[in-house]
């Protein structure tokens, strides 16, 4: 498969890569989660452009996410995020590897909403090795280097937190 550099689905995944790049580098969790709810519309066009429509419907849900994240913490919220992400599998996979990305909203959204420090940022690890996989597959050279680069900024960061020895927590 030829993959064309500068072609508007490529550029648009350079422009999610610019927004989640900026997303992590934020320090105030406000800003993170709207930078990251741009990143995701970005992915949704994107994703739309490279013709993968079980990785729109799963970018839509995490856009969803983000904003409602700006919000709440629910387990109830979590809960109906994962849910629809499961119907939006069932009615749109066509061969296993789009679950993917679905999979990865899923580990995302769990994560956001319920857990905080490493182990938050262990199974946000999970899903973005679900979307390294699911980009390489779609050819999206924007998310797969974006995706690249999370994993190295949250590998980086968990291994600080362990150096200072900071627990693992759980939100009650």
């Amino acid at each position: 498969m030829s993959i064309d550099w500068f072609s508007p689905a490529q550029c648009v995944g350079y422009a999610a890569f610019i927004l989640g790049v900026g997303s992590f580098l934020q320090t105030d969790d406000r800003r993170f989660k709207l930078f990251m709810a741009g990143e995701c519309l970005a992915y949704v066009v994107h994703f739309a452009l490279l013709g993968n429509p079980t990785a729109v419907a799963s970018s839509t849900m995490s856009l969803i996410r983000s904003v409602l994240a700006l919000r709440t913490r629910s387990v109830w919220v979590a809960a109906a995020v994962i849910a629809i992400n499961v119907a939006l599998g069932l009615a749109l996979a066509k061969q296993p590897s789009d679950w993917l990305p679905l999979g990865a909203s899923c580990l995302g959204t769990f994560a956001l909403f319920l857990l905080q420090g490493i182990p938050m940022r262990l199974v946000m690890l999970m899903g973005t090795c679900l979307w390294i996989a699911n980009n390489v597959i779609g050819g999206s050279v924007g998310g797969t280097a974006l995706e690249v680069v999370v994993a190295l900024v949250n590998m980086t960061t968990i291994a600080r937190m362990m150096r200072q020895g900071r627990t693992p927590a759980l939100d009650p």
